[in-house]
């Protein structure tokens, strides 16, 4: 079945939406310092887009930010063909999961609509991105998480979503591949220190997680390790 196809806006236009959508995903608060700080520009610019971006009936009027029905329908378009991307560079060309993240950027702009159906049935029609995060338009519903500093010492996970915010943070997509902090990876938490890190058991391997990170990464927990 062919996917919904938004009118065509500058990459601009969508690189906010994305940032918006991505942002509301994440359970935090779509600010202007946010976006610009997740976008890497000024506040000003920030400012400006946004006065722009509601002329052109994709953000609500007024100082709340919020899509519209059609921002939102291009947000969705822009993130379901960047997490494409993601899951054929990496399942496909085989690169890193952060080199993917970074060429996916450029990709969500340019792919048609019937290069983005055939890679969606190369790859088997996947509902999540390598990291986790739901492509749009596949029907997936991401089970009940929570974030891994949550989960008490001795009881085992498993891992459910690398959040987007945690993509943005240098090196820290390479830390979880390397480490196999990989959604359906299943771990123990073997200890919580007062600092905020989590240490954890996986693939046989004892892992430190940062604060910031165990904080942001979701995970399902399972039950309590047995002695």
């Amino acid at each position: 079945m062919a996917t919904w196809t938004a009118p065509e806006y500058h990459p601009a236009f969508e690189e906010y939406c994305e940032t918006i959508f991505e942002l509301a995903e994440d359970d935090l608060d779509v600010i202007q310092a946010r976006i610009a700080e997740r976008m890497g520009i000024s506040r000003p610019a920030v400012s400006e887009m946004i006065r722009r971006m509601q002329d052109q009936g994709l953000l609500e009027p007024g100082r709340h930010i919020a899509l519209t029905e059609d921002g939102m329908a291009l947000a969705r378009q822009v993130v379901r063909r960047h997490r494409l991307a993601e899951r054929f560079l990496t399942d496909v060309l085989g690169l890193s999961w952060a080199e993917a993240h970074a060429e996916a950027g450029k990709w969500e702009h340019v792919l048609s609509p019937r290069v983005e159906e055939a890679m969606s049935n190369l790859l088997g029609r996947p509902t999540t991105c390598p990291h986790g995060n739901p492509i749009p338009g596949s029907g997936y519903s991401p089970p009940e998480s929570v974030a891994l500093c949550d989960v008490e010492t001795g009881a085992s996970f498993v891992v459910s979503r690398i959040t987007e915010e945690l993509e943005f943070v240098d090196g820290v997509l390479d830390f979880l591949e390397d480490s196999s902090m990989c959604p359906g990876n299943s771990g123990v938490v073997t200890s919580n220190s007062p600092d905020g890190s989590t240490t954890v058991s996986i693939d046989g391997e004892s892992v430190e997680i940062d604060g910031h990170t165990s904080e942001r990464l979701l995970v399902v927990p399972v039950h309590a390790a047995t002695q």
